[in-house]
């Protein structure tokens, strides 16, 4: 049987993020820029992130598991508040200042 290899083109055009997603250069930006406006150029610019759907197509070229933009809040890294980080280092200190 043969193995499944992945579409080599796709894979120079696209990156997948740590989260999953998959980030991709947006098309209409490389020549051609004179009558296209600033706004427009500026747009182009960033990079773009496939949607769920799409993502989806290009798991069956890629032939590995990717997510779109929508996915569930806990595969996403939550950074803690201010506060919550100042309180950590207090208790920290505290724990510390105990031991030593």
């Amino acid at each position: 049987m043969p193995k499944h290899k992945p579409h080599k083109g796709l894979l120079k055009r696209m990156r997948v993020t740590k989260t999953g997603k998959v980030k991709h250069k947006s098309a209409g930006s490389k020549h051609l820029k004179s009558h296209k406006s600033p706004n427009r150029l500026r747009r182009l610019r960033k990079d773009k992130f496939l949607s769920n759907a799409e993502a989806k197509s290009m798991e069956k070229l890629l032939f590995r598991r990717l997510r779109g933009r929508n996915q569930p809040r806990t595969a996403l890294r939550i950074s803690p508040s201010p506060a919550e980080s100042r309180a950590a280092k207090a208790e920290k200190a505290a724990a510390a200042k105990k031991a030593g």
